[in-house]
């Protein structure tokens, strides 16, 4: 799939592809042991943060999705990634909504006004039929992004050799939650 990848501008955020040129941001984002904590990557270096980039590059080409760049509009700031991955879990295909924000960009909602913008594109733009959150349970925060989202019921599974809880979405549930409906 050659298509670009569209941007999508919320309220406060601009979700774009990912290019080499936010190498250097992205890595200390994700270089911050804070921001990495419920990452089953742990910390990355600026060579596994490009190695990240590339491969969301050739999922853009190969699915016509990937995690985003997610750039703070008043400021211009890349914030962190936020998007959608294909993932092997539990033996079969599935698409993930996953994110990261530096942590100065924590508390202000906006790690949900980024996975909310992923999401309307994944169900209502590309027609995606079921999406899944992979979350440890004790990272609070993302659990209470999920639920705001309109996750609710999970399993137990491993990911990664980590306890996690695999909420899924489908897009009749995506549709007929009350924030659906304006």
């Amino acid at each position: 799939m050659n298509t670009p990848i569209p941007s999508i501008n919320t309220e406060r955020l601009i979700l774009r592809e990912l290019t080499p040129d936010d190498t250097s941001a992205l890595a200390q984002i994700l270089g911050d042991a804070d921001v990495m904590r419920h990452s089953v990557r742990g910390v990355l270096s600026e060579q596994a943060t490009r190695e990240f980039i590339d491969g969301c590059r050739l999922s853009y080409r190969q699915h016509g999705f990937g995690p985003w760049a997610v750039v703070d509009r008043s400021t211009s700031t890349l914030a962190g990634f936020c998007g959608l991955n294909a993932e092997r879990v539990d033996d079969a295909d599935e698409i993930e909504i996953g994110y990261r924000l530096a942590s100065g960009f924590w508390g202000k909602g906006l790690g949900t006004e980024a996975a909310r913008g992923a999401l309307t594109h994944g169900f209502d733009t590309m027609g995606i039929e079921s999406l899944i959150a992979i979350v440890q349970p004790v990272n609070v925060a993302s659990v209470k992004v999920i639920q705001k989202l309109g996750f609710s019921g999970y399993i137990h599974s491993q990911y990664h050799r980590q306890g996690v809880r695999i909420y899924r979405m489908n897009a009749q549930q995506w549709s007929s939650r009350p924030s659906a409906r304006g």
